[in-house]
């Protein structure tokens, strides 16, 4: 362009990029906002009256939850996603992913389909897609057996482990034939597992710390050890 230096247009480029997603982050909260006024639930009533009853795919994703009504705006998971270290950013791309992706196929029959819908935390089996490691089964339980063979056939560098590479050929040996939505749905939810929980000295994603995610018990661990961090 003329009259503009190539530096220039990026830093001018990269701060529009910023400003989007704080306009997008801003009609996220203030969606949020206005549907969490309205809300009557507790972690006590609904869904959550008995915790303990959840299957490990509802708790996984009923951390970012954040007022506990059964519904995951998009807000909320960019305000989770960021209290388990994502930058606000990465938080508000991976929360657009994530609700989107799930929000029309966990809505009640009947619901009238837009933009900034949320995910419904009763009825997340209902966003299992094919192509997966079949770590949780139709039901949303988790399945012991499933995830320890991903790790024994993908984990080649160091046992109970995969680096980025082995994330992404357990996530190609997982294709199913004629399921072009499968293999995204999979490579989303494995990168932002890596992303979120490797190790950040040696950049392995450890089994042990995977398990959690999948029985829904890594995000409040994550969560408060930042906290702890940060206090």
């Amino acid at each position: 362009m003329a009259g503009v230096t190539r530096k220039e247009w990026k830093q001018t480029t990269m701060r529009l990029h910023k400003l989007s997603n704080y306009i997008f982050l801003c009609v996220f909260c203030v969606f949020h906002l206005e549907k969490a006024a309205d809300a009557t639930a507790s972690s006590t009533s609904g869904i959550y009256a008995n915790y303990d009853n959840l299957t490990p795919l509802q708790k996984h994703i009923a951390f970012f939850d954040r007022n506990k009504d059964g519904r995951v705006y998009p807000a909320e998971a960019i305000e989770g996603m960021m209290a388990i270290g994502f930058n606000m950013d990465l938080a508000t791309y991976a929360a657009g992913l994530i609700v989107g992706g799930l929000s029309g196929a966990t809505a009640p029959p009947g619901t009238i389909p837009g933009l900034l819908d949320p995910v419904y935390v009763e009825n997340i089996k209902k966003g299992i897609h094919r192509s997966h490691s079949g770590s949780y089964d139709k039901e949303g339980r988790f399945v012991p057996e499933k995830f320890e063979e991903a790790f024994a056939k993908y984990g080649k560098t160091k046992p109970n482990a995969l680096t980025l590479l082995e994330i992404d050929q357990l996530i190609k040996g997982n294709r199913e034939p004629n399921d072009p939505m499968g293999p995204l749905s999979e490579t989303v939810e494995w990168k932002l597992l890596y992303i979120a929980a490797r190790d950040k000295k040696d950049g392995f994603l450890y089994k042990d710390t995977a398990r959690g995610a999948f029985n829904g018990s890594l995000w409040d661990k994550m969560a408060k050890q930042r906290s702890s961090r940060t206090n």
